[in-house]
């Protein structure tokens, strides 16, 4: 692609934004003060670090590899086929569930619209599920995604920068007028007891299961853009760091905003668990005399969603691509349309098997759960792929190499699995068979090819393999607060996990592959430009 055809930092900033600012702020701060209560303002700053320690080690990757649907393709250069399909599949799984969830989240808001001509929209949710009806319209907004990315990347970029800025200006300027509408500081407590009601263990579990980490998640709309973006080896990082910090700020902010915001006596009468705001900050603005600004954060609840769908529709096809080039799925999916370089059939094909998830799991918060949990096993594989290639291939050329990088990425593995565990029992066991669905595909390829080198795949893999079984397990018997049997107490399931995750980590790390993939990294590699 030609130089000045590619995605400047600007759109790449507001490309990312587009994809993080999704439904997550539209139903995250309202599911996290029900879980932990004020102290949901820490879960947000708990879930950025846990993202920003694991997004520090794809940066380097993406750097180093500038390539679409990079992030399929890493842990195959270090490691080898097998274990780059797991990592790629798992992270295909958690991509493709987010354009449904955000066409079912634009659906439920559509929904509870509170004015009277909008009644025909009523019957599209029942008890938090999308109805028949609801499907139809569910169907037609992945449809709509789809054919915003079919054309060209220029449209796309004009339509996510747009559309970028009405999701940062509708949750910024929510904040001043909810804050300047009314604004109880007890709300916040006056000891940690009434700060964290529900203890410190609530904190970590809103993480995860409130859709936090779900919410951060799309930082990686940048790596898998790969070589589309404009001085990649700068903008990458840029891109990553720049629109992480916005968000952030953004998210916690709004989690303190709706905590000052939610009236006292609502919270006399059941606490915050007893709190049922269909629409959050829609209901509160209603509640505070707002109902002028109510009717534009319901359009939001439309807007945002659709952001976030159309973006991922481009990461999602761009993801699909690239494992049709690692030859583990038809290679027709790998095909690119001649005139505007795009993956079309993948674009296909995933609105295919979108439409196939959403009809069997309507809901948000369980397509939430999927999305969370398979990411965050994807993320497993980054830091032990980056610290392999250093060792690997030292001599690669590295535009970003920090000499922080070897306490960052044993670091990030440990949060990402802490992450996982947080998911709750049994949404672990529950993803990971999802994920070993995609098991057939690779057996049948590598067996059209002959199984060659099953040994060396093997031990490139086995640690993984291993390490989610000891994460299914350890979420079986972990402490009640996090779903298990309370076999292991809480603090010490955490502890146990950390030591075993640093195990499993060298144990990665040791595992790593010199194998014909790392001819192919090479001929990725030298695509980057040498400082001038």
């Amino acid at each position: 692609m030609e130089e000045h055809h590619k995605i400047g930092l600007f759109s790449l900033v507001m490309l990312a934004l587009s994809s993080i600012i999704g439904s997550g702020w539209l139903f995250g701060s309202g599911e996290a003060a029900a879980v932990a209560g004020p102290a949901a303002i820490i879960s947000w700053v708990i879930g950025a670090a846990v993202i920003m320690a694991i997004a520090f080690n794809y940066v380097e990757l993406g750097a180093m590899f500038p390539e679409s649907g990079g992030m399929s393709r890493y842990a195959q250069y270090s490691h080898g086929p097998l274990l780059g399909f797991i990592a790629a599949w798992a992270n295909w799984v958690s991509l493709v569930t987010i354009i449904p969830i955000e066409a079912v989240a634009a659906v439920q808001y559509m929904s509870s619209w509170p004015w009277a001509w909008a009644n025909w929209t009523r019957p599209f949710v029942a008890k938090g599920d999308v109805t028949t009806s609801g499907l139809l319209i569910v169907f037609l907004f992945m449809l709509a995604f789809t054919l915003l990315n079919f054309w060209s990347v220029k449209l796309l970029t004009r339509f996510t920068s747009l559309i970028a800025i009405f999701k940062m200006v509708i949750p910024a300027l929510t904040i001043v007028l909810l804050l300047a509408s009314g604004f109880h500081r007890a709300n916040f407590g006056h000891s940690w007891q009434t700060f964290a009601p529900s203890g410190s263990a609530a904190i970590f579990k809103a993480t995860t299961a409130s859709g936090i980490i779900f919410s951060y998640n799309a930082f990686q709309t940048v790596i898998n853009m790969g070589s589309e973006i404009r001085d990649s080896r700068h903008n990458v990082a840029r891109g990553i760091a720049i629109s992480l910090l916005i968000s952030t700020v953004i998210y916690t902010l709004l989690q303190v905003t709706f905590i000052g915001s939610v009236p006292p006596h609502l919270l006399a009468q059941g606490g915050w668990h007893g709190l049922n705001f269909a629409s959050p900050f829609a209901d509160l603005a209603i509640l505070l005399g707002l109902q002028w600004w109510s009717i534009l954060l319901y359009l939001d609840a439309f807007v945002s969603p659709f952001g976030t769908g159309v973006t991922f529709v481009a990461v999602t096809s761009r993801t699909l691509w690239a494992m049709a080039k690692n030859k583990h799925m038809p290679q027709w999916l790998g095909r690119l349309n001649r005139h505007y370089g795009i993956p079309r059939l993948a674009m296909a094909a995933n609105l295919v098997i979108s439409a196939l998830m959403v009809s069997v799991f309507r809901n948000w918060s369980v397509l939430a759960s999927v999305i969370s949990t398979s990411t965050l096993i994807a993320y497993l594989t980054g830091p032990v792929t980056v610290i392999s290639l250093r060792k690997l291939r030292p001599n690669f050329k590295r535009p970003v190499a920090s000499k922080w990088l070897r306490v960052v990425a044993p670091l990030a593995f440990i949060l990402a699995s802490l992450a996982t565990y947080w998911a709750m029992w049994p949404t672990t066991i529950q993803v990971i068979l999802v994920i070993l669905l995609g098991v057939p595909f690779y057996i049948y390829y590598e067996w059209r090819q002959g199984f060659p080198e099953l040994r060396q795949q093997l031990k490139g893999s086995l640690w993984l393999i291993v390490y989610l079984v000891f994460l299914s397990l350890v979420s079986y018997l972990g402490s009640r607060p996090f779903g298990g049997t309370g076999w292991l107490h809480y603090p010490w399931d955490f502890v146990l996990i950390s030591i075993v995750a640093y195990i499993f980590y060298r144990w990665g790390v040791a595992s790593r592959l010199e194998s014909a993939e790392l001819v192919a990294a090479a001929q990725v590699n030298q695509q980057v430009k040498d400082e001038s």
